[in-house]
């Protein structure tokens, strides 16, 4: 009986440090992570402001630094990584749909549709998206140092009141600039007949995305509302489960 009582005592134990090794793993990779994604925001930041300080015009802005804003914004697909395997108590759900919908603003509209990419609108989600990527990945790495300062605490949960509708401007209205430059170009669309007998247009994909704002831009606002009152405030949340 001691023996089996020993023997449950020491697989307890090899579970035990089994665990804390794998917390271990994950707060490091997670704070190399933010600590990377901090930096590489704030490369895009300084590169903006030096584009415009020596040109005076934001024309050509997003061609100099198309290369570093795909690859960070693509990059972030590790966070829906992090929420899958379970290093990150977030919803694979909403942190999908959030990466993909900008990867999908990077790639398959600004960049690929070079008329568009001076339009105001992109200046303006671009300087949203950088803004807002700062102050999180900021937060979430002093957050993982326990060295958390109040104000990166409260820019977190305040400036998305303003930025987060700033950004979703700019993003609609960019998609609805590009919109007359798909339909003439006929781009990433099959018409029939072809040998695979599908049908699609990607001008009419677009307007399905812009209307798709209307019930998830609430849902997440509102989240992150809840949220802000959960943290700056301590109010207890009760969410139902996704």
């Amino acid at each position: 009986m001691a023996s089996s009582e020993d023997d449950g005592t020491v697989e307890e134990k090899e579970n035990n440090n089994k665990r804390r090794t794998k917390s271990a793993l994950a707060t490091a990779w997670l704070t190399f992570y933010n600590i990377a994604m901090t930096a590489g925001w704030l490369v895009l930041a300084i590169a903006m402001m030096r584009f415009y300080i020596q040109k005076g015009t934001t024309k050509g802005l997003y061609r100099s630094i198309a290369r570093t804003l795909k690859f960070f914004q693509t990059f972030a697909l590790a966070e829906v990584g992090h929420c899958a395997i379970g290093i990150v108590r977030t919803s694979v759900i909403v942190t999908g749909v959030q990466v993909c919908s900008r990867i999908f603003m990077v790639w398959f509209v600004t960049n690929s549709i070079r008329q568009i990419q001076s339009e105001e609108s992109v200046i303006l989600f671009l300087v949203v998206w950088t803004m807002t990527e700062i102050t999180r990945y900021s937060y979430y790495t002093f957050n993982l140092l326990h060295h958390l300062p109040y104000f990166i605490k409260w820019a977190r949960y305040n400036f998305f009141i303003v930025l987060y509708p700033l950004g979703v401007i700019g993003e609609l209205m960019t998609i609805y600039a590009a919109l007359p430059f798909v339909r003439r170009s006929g781009m990433y669309s099959m018409r029939l007949p072809n040998k695979y007998n599908v049908s699609f247009d990607y001008y009419y994909c677009l307007i399905i995305l812009m209307l798709s704002y209307i019930p998830l831009f609430p849902q997440l606002f509102f989240h992150m509302l809840r949220q802000r009152r959960r943290v700056l405030h301590g109010e207890v949340i009760v969410e139902k489960d996704d």
